[in-house]
């Protein structure tokens, strides 16, 4: 029985290795990211949600210079309320779409989105394919969050070990949870935390179009109002309205457009959906499957990365995925971005338009387009990591489980 158990073992690995090959056959640098675009970002009044995602694409379809009768993909994702959204983005937009859906992993959707382009084309189901993501759900502008999980009748009939009346405030209180473990395991501090919303602040400042406009230091960190202990206002991602999207298209046509081309070199996924609270999932998230699968495919690892744009909802996030993603051992977050490695000039300069927590939240939209833009190298200086080839970026969201991995190289 032992020896059947060897061989039946031996065999699954094999399986998984050649299916791994061709994936890498069929996926890498197959396609390519050939335009970006966002929109306004902060607090736009008069807008809608969907007005602004609009805007993010038309301005993505320019940078481009595809037309918009070539485009016959669509992938979306808009407030959580609104049925089959991608209906109504082709329908502003005017056009037919061979493959269009919308798309709902939380924060992980963005990067999947990428993904899930390249496999359409890949598979012949469309040619050049718009992802495009913005929302109301954090905005203080267009939602009420509050009154939102007040009447969530949908949600409150999910099993929760939690809820309200424990003062268990969603998304921030879990994270929170994990951050409280990291410290206690491993000796992670504020100080640390402190580092990361700093590094954000600052690359915030060099982007003209950031939400968050305004200088603060070690000192305003530390007073400001704590939200769920350890984290205080400067480690929570921002409310903004705005919306980003990309255009995929064959790695082949990208060379006759007007971009220099984004290749799109691997991409990964996995999700820890037994929970946030299950296993040891909050120190040990779903990002180090992700990003071993989107590594393998393309055929690269920690030490290649150029840049990189971290998922960062809360300060925590950055430091565990750090961990995940291979660019340190686990437990040494801390030190690693105590080192002043996440900083432009640093070992790995992160999050360079200011992430979720300065430059606007958008679910992680616009980490795709400031990769995009990073490899273009058509940043000012000030704003530009000198030479970049490969960028990382990561998606994290849907209930804290969900992840998706993105590896772009310049072409």
């Amino acid at each position: 029985m032992r020896e059947q158990s060897k061989r039946a073992e031996a065999n699954r690995q094999a399986i998984a290795q050649t299916m791994q090959i061709d994936l890498t056959r069929q996926f890498r640098d197959k396609c390519a990211i050939v335009g970006v675009g966002h929109s306004r970002l902060g607090r736009v009044p008069g807008v809608s949600a969907l007005d602004l995602q609009i805007e993010a694409i038309r301005n993505a379809i320019e940078d481009s210079g595809v037309r918009l009768s070539d485009i016959d993909g669509l992938l979306c994702r808009g407030p959580q309320d609104v049925y089959c959204h991608h209906q109504l983005v082709g329908a502003r937009l005017g056009i037919n779409a061979r493959f269009s859906t919308s798309v709902d992993s939380g924060g992980a959707s963005q990067a999947l989105s990428v993904a899930l382009a390249v496999m359409a084309i890949q598979a012949g189901m469309a040619s050049t394919i718009v992802v495009g993501f913005g929302g109301d759900a954090w905005s203080s502008t267009h939602a009420n969050e509050d009154a939102r999980l007040a009447n969530d009748t949908h949600g409150a009939k999910r099993p929760k070990e939690f809820g309200l009346e424990y003062g268990f405030t969603g998304a921030v209180a879990a994270h929170a949870l994990g951050a409280q473990r990291h410290m206690d395991i491993y000796g992670t501090t504020r100080e640390h935390f402190c580092e990361i919303a700093l590094v954000c602040r600052e690359n915030a400042l060099r982007n003209p179009d950031a939400q968050m406009k305004k200088p603060f230091t070690r000192d305003d960190y530390f007073n400001a109002r704590m939200v769920v202990a350890p984290f205080g206002l400067f480690d929570c991602s921002l409310r903004s309205d705005g919306a980003g999207a990309v255009i995929v298209s064959s790695a082949e046509r990208a060379r006759d457009l007007r971009q220099h081309p984004v290749l799109i070199k691997g991409f990964g996924s996995f999700n820890n959906t037994r929970g946030w609270f299950a296993d040891d999932n909050m120190v040990h998230t779903a990002a180090a499957r992700s990003g071993a699968d989107a590594y393998r495919m393309a055929g690269l690892g920690p030490s290649d990365v150029d840049v990189a744009q971290i998922y960062d909802c809360f300060t925590y996030m950055v430091l565990t995925e750090l961990e995940d993603y291979g660019f340190c051992k686990k437990g040494e977050g801390g030190d690693f971005v105590a080192s002043g490695a996440l900083r432009m000039g640093g070992a790995l300069p992160c999050n360079t338009a200011g992430g979720l927590l300065s430059e606007g939240h958008v679910d992680g939209m616009l980490h795709i387009c400031e990769a995009a833009r990073q490899l273009r190298q058509t940043h000012a200086p000030a704003r530009q990591v000198k030479d970049a080839e490969i960028a990382l970026v990561s998606g994290h969201g849907g209930n804290q489980v969900c992840h998706a991995s993105l590896i772009l190289g310049r072409d």
